[in-house]
């Protein structure tokens, strides 16, 4: 179990994250933009509604890398007992995003530009031949059924929500990679991307880095759906370049 505080806590949010299921109500007269201390949530998912506060933090840069926070500091910040919140925290150090620090608790990994170069370059090996394999066996009506996810995808860049297009990121790819039938590719590529998402040394994507992502999704659907399909290759190379990465 770990002991004494964190080195640095996360700003105070409204627990319910858009991607974590129906929002908590908060309490009245009291400010919802920053809340001094996060709803409890309902206990048939509060190791899932922690796992993905937990997720939103990490991309948001709250949770910063380098910093250590313990279990308990954290489940005080979020309403609950430390047990979920460790064993979320232990689910994100299976998947890299931190790692235990003995009697102490949890510090964010810091993901240097050339780790977010090498994800990349495995997400194009990955990627862009599915991609094209897919290219010329699906019909336009398919690729115009992700046209919503892609939507998503612009309207959180235009304000600038770093988690929400995150997550509509990772909705976008997953639901083009599940194109291809193949559930275990699916599930590796979704992992790399969100690994992806996790900031390097503190550093977030800015608005506009934001958008051209975003702009890519639609310009990859409208190529697709024109059968263009050369330049609809040079857009998924383009979109998961190394050099785009390892900023």
């Amino acid at each position: 179990m770990e002991q004494g505080t964190a080195e640095r806590e996360p700003r105070a949010r409204a627990w319910a994250p858009a991607h974590a299921g129906s929002a908590v109500p908060q309490q009245p007269g009291r400010r919802s933009a920053v809340p001094r201390k996060a709803p409890r949530p309902q206990r048939y998912s509060v190791r899932g509604q922690v796992l993905a506060a937990l997720r939103e933090a990490l991309v948001g840069g709250e949770l910063a890398p380098g910093e250590v926070y313990s279990a308990p500091v954290l489940a005080e910040r979020y309403g609950v007992s430390a047990t979920p919140v460790r064993e979320a925290m232990q689910q994100l150090a299976g998947e890299g995003a931190v790692e235990v620090v003995p009697n102490r608790g949890f510090r964010v990994c810091e993901r240097s530009s050339r780790d977010l170069a090498e994800l990349a370059e495995v997400r194009a090996m990955l990627e862009v031949p599915a991609v094209i394999r897919l290219a010329g066996t699906l019909e336009p009506e398919r690729w115009e059924e992700l046209r919503p996810l892609a939507e998503a995808g612009v309207s959180a860049a235009a304000h600038g929500d770093r988690a929400g297009y995150a997550e509509a990121d990772r909705a976008f790819h997953r639901a083009l990679i599940s194109l291809t039938g193949n559930h275990r590719l699916t599930q590796v590529t979704d992992d790399l991307l969100r690994a992806t998402h996790w900031p390097a040394g503190g550093a977030r994507l800015r608005r506009a880095e934001l958008l051209a992502g975003a702009d890519e999704h639609m310009a990859l659907l409208d190529a697709l759906i024109a059968q263009e399909y050369a330049v609809a290759e040079r857009i998924a190379r383009e979109h998961l370049s190394v050099a785009r990465h390892a900023r």
